[in-house]
């Protein structure tokens, strides 16, 4: 990647994930595109920003031309609890943008990073150790838009030679930017929680294991997998890539090891529940690890132990 426009940089993983690449590539290298959520001032100061709808298609293309972009990272997307409360608009988002962003790199013989997910997945696959290839029929808007966005740049890049790449993320913790509607907001809201006010009432039940991943590992992620040996990929879109699987009793006890005051009570959610059900609790990262050498470097002990010591000094 040489010059890199970043859609959806105000989101949860965008808003880190701006200043990561611009410390890779340079400043001014990374354009952070964003539309109705402001982008950090630490972003907007340190390098080029666009504020453009990424369903535009001529506006992603002045954009591109503008800044000589040879690959977007597209984080556009509505998630799996808020999408099932407006399925057309999720379906519009996750799509448009997506088609958009294949699109001009196909002009431009460029790249585009598009994550996937868990949501992929449904309550026909295979549940535990979930392999690389398997059935998906997710249950979910956002699901049925993670396999079409999927195929769609599989189909892009046999068909037009886009060099199309993914992974398939599963929950995503940060210590920076609050998540936005999705399932597995409960492991990154408990731990904000923790040092609140010593207490947390989570909407998934005990016992519902989901795999999940550090933010700084997930970072590493994208940018691995984009710098990776092209002829060495065999699935490009998109690869299962985890850090851990856990359930809300075992990231609680891990809390008590730091907070022994700490209490969790359940108040679950129907709705996120039920898409947690359908998803995997672990995920098979073999593909990932055979070709282009991916591993995690954060584990449940580790990643909370961070956790709790940045969000002590932040809050």
């Amino acid at each position: 990647m040489k010059n890199i426009l970043v859609l959806g940089a105000a989101g949860q993983i965008g808003s880190e994930l701006v200043p990561y690449l611009r410390n890779i590539y340079g400043n001014h290298a990374v354009v952070a595109a964003y539309r109705s959520t402001p982008l950090p001032e630490a972003i907007m100061e340190s390098g080029p920003c666009e504020n453009m709808d990424a369903l535009e298609a001529a506006k992603l293309h002045e954009i591109v031309k503008k800044h000589k972009i040879d690959s977007i990272i597209n984080l556009v997307a509505v998630l799996s609890a808020k999408g099932e409360g407006n399925p057309p608009l999720a379906w519009k988002i996750n799509m448009e943008s997506q088609l958009n962003a294949l699109e001009v790199m196909r002009e431009v013989k460029g790249a585009v990073f598009t994550p996937s997910s868990i949501g992929a997945f449904g309550p026909t696959t295979p549940m535990d150790n979930t392999p690389q290839d398997t059935l998906m029929r997710p249950s979910t808007v956002y699901g049925i838009s993670k396999v079409a966005a999927e195929l769609l740049a599989d189909y892009y890049h046999l068909k037009f030679g886009v060099d199309a790449r993914g992974v398939r993320y599963p929950g995503i913790i940060s210590n920076v930017t609050l998540p936005g509607g999705g399932t597995t907001d409960y492991a990154v809201e408990i731990y904000y929680e923790a040092i609140k006010s010593k207490s947390y009432t989570c909407n998934l039940g005990a016992g519902t294991f989901l795999d999940m991943m550090y933010m700084p590992d997930a970072l590493r992620a994208c940018v691995e997998i984009m710098e990776a040996d092209p002829s060495k990929l065999i699935h490009r879109n998109c690869f299962n890539v985890t850090a851990m699987s856990f359930d809300p009793e075992m990231i609680s006890a891990e809390i008590k090891k730091h907070i022994p005051e700490f209490r969790m009570e359940y108040k679950v959610d129907p709705i996120k529940q039920a898409i947690a059900n359908s998803w995997p609790n672990s995920m098979d990262q073999t593909s990932a690890q055979q070709e282009w050498n991916w591993k995690p470097e954060y584990n449940l002990k580790s990643m909370t132990e961070d956790m709790l010591k940045v969000l002590a000094k932040k809050l």
